[in-house]
């Protein structure tokens, strides 16, 4: 269970970083609907995309991707791949030194969703998405020993 504190710059929208793998994909920044704070399209928020090269968003990517080798270690998964496609959603915050930009914003961790990511809008990145779930089978297939799977069903060795 996370507490986290009302963040009120949530009216000027959350920042989502959606990646395949280790690879951010897409920025997009999610504006709610002048005076609300739901950040989804059927609410009425306007979405901007934005390449994870955009310089707007630089010093959030360069931040963030030194943090991402420490995410599955400090969830007890270091053992596991990144997941397939997961977002990182970020909400704007007071000045944080050394960690604010120029206009002396910060960015907070909002969220980090591997569960429910939907890609409708971004068809185009199917063939990543594929690529990368091929990449994954194949470095878990290179990896697996004669404890792992037989026809389907866990077993402690290859003769059971």
């Amino acid at each position: 269970l996370v507490d986290q504190a009302f963040m009120p710059r949530i009216i000027e929208g959350e920042v989502r970083v959606m990646y395949v793998g280790d690879t951010p994909v897409e920025i997009v920044h999610k504006k709610p609907k002048e005076g609300g704070v739901s950040a989804t399209l059927k609410s009425g928020a306007v979405y901007t995309r934005y390449t994870p090269e955009d310089p707007l968003f630089r010093r959030l990517m360069k931040s963030f991707s030194r943090d991402i080798p420490q995410l599955l270690p400090s969830l007890g998964l270091e053992d596991h791949p990144l997941p397939l496609l997961w977002t990182a959603d970020f909400i704007l915050g007071p000045a944080r030194h050394p960690w604010s930009d120029a206009d002396g914003d910060h960015y907070f961790i909002g969220e980090l969703n591997c569960s429910c990511v939907g890609i409708t809008t971004q068809l185009h990145l199917t063939r990543l998405v594929a690529a990368e779930a091929i990449r994954i089978c194949l470095a878990h297939r290179d990896k697996r020993d004669d404890s792992r799977m037989v026809r389907g069903n866990m077993t402690g060795s290859a003769a059971a």
